[in-house]
């Protein structure tokens, strides 16, 4: 898979001590149209992680911002396919090198992914499929009506698009075909975040377009089922980084403490009438 500079964000306590602590790391996918330092600027990500470490002593989770597409406009989906092996990259190059470099926890325990957009699709894909390899994920506005999977059009667009007409293969990247398969999980965390109108005011469907609710909810659900702990919640806003950053704000409190990083404490997901989220990124 070609991929362009990928990025790691270190918190303090990585510095303070050699060797350094083992500390959780969060794997952050980012958009189709992206580049790997997005999450950084549009979705505010130094700032938000910054503040969280301060207010622990200087831990907090690793941050790997990846290259989950390899081009600006390239639609992986994070899949192995046509374009590229986006799934193995991420699982078999990404996670080996921050352990290896940067001595990151290697255990499942440690691991999590933050997705917006596509990335939230990747997010979903990329834990169902490597219990093994990932603790809890974060959706970040499930893009589109029916993204409960991979998506480049319809069903038959998709197996062709993505997977060259391969319907085996493009089953094996579903996620409800994955549950199904997989049977019941241990110890799995998914939360997914999705935007909506401010509470009384006239609903604009731009906010939520295509009824991102809809998908997660299903997702949600259907993981309910195989025994992840998994939740949704609604905040104001739209599909924008805007909203992917104050998603990332309120989440993080809930991964660092799934993630066991030092000084947090294991919590529920904030619902939408508890979100002390920052604004979004100037």
């Amino acid at each position: 898979f070609q991929h362009r500079r990928e990025l790691v964000y270190l918190p303090p306590a990585w510095f303070a001590a050699n060797p350094p602590p083992r500390l959780p790391a969060v794997m952050m996918i980012a958009s189709e149209l992206n580049t790997p330092a997005d999450w950084l600027r549009a979705g505010n990500a130094l700032q938000t992680i910054d503040d969280f470490a301060a207010a622990h002593d200087g831990y907090a989770p690793v941050l790997v911002f990846v290259d989950a597409t390899g081009a600006f406009s390239n639609d992986t989906e994070c899949v192995n396919g046509v374009h590229g092996n986006a799934a193995d990259h991420l699982t078999k190059d990404v996670v080996p090198y921050l352990v290896s470099n940067f001595g990151v926890q290697s255990g499942r325990d440690g691991w999590g992914i933050v997705g917006w957009s596509m990335g939230g699709t990747c997010a979903v894909g990329l834990t169902l499929m490597h219990p093994d390899m990932f603790n809890s994920f974060v959706d970040v506005a499930v893009i589109v009506a029916g993204e409960l999977r991979p998506n480049s059009g319809d069903d038959a667009q998709t197996v062709d698009r993505l997977f060259g007409g391969d319907a085996d293969a493009w089953a094996a990247f579903d996620p409800l075909t994955v549950l199904h398969r997989h049977g019941r999980y241990t110890d799995v965390s998914a939360g997914f975040e999705v935007p909506g109108p401010e509470p009384g005011a006239v609903v604009d469907p731009s906010a939520n377009p295509e009824g991102q609710d809809v998908a997660a909810t299903t997702l949600c659900d259907a993981a309910r089922a195989a025994a992840i702990a998994c939740s949704v919640v609604t905040e104001p806003g739209r599909h924008d980084w805007q909203f992917a950053a104050r998603a990332f704000a309120s989440a993080l409190p809930w991964l660092a403490g799934q993630l066991h990083t030092p000084g947090t404490a294991q919590i529920d997901l904030p619902r939408p009438e508890q979100a002390q989220a920052p604004p979004g990124p100037h």
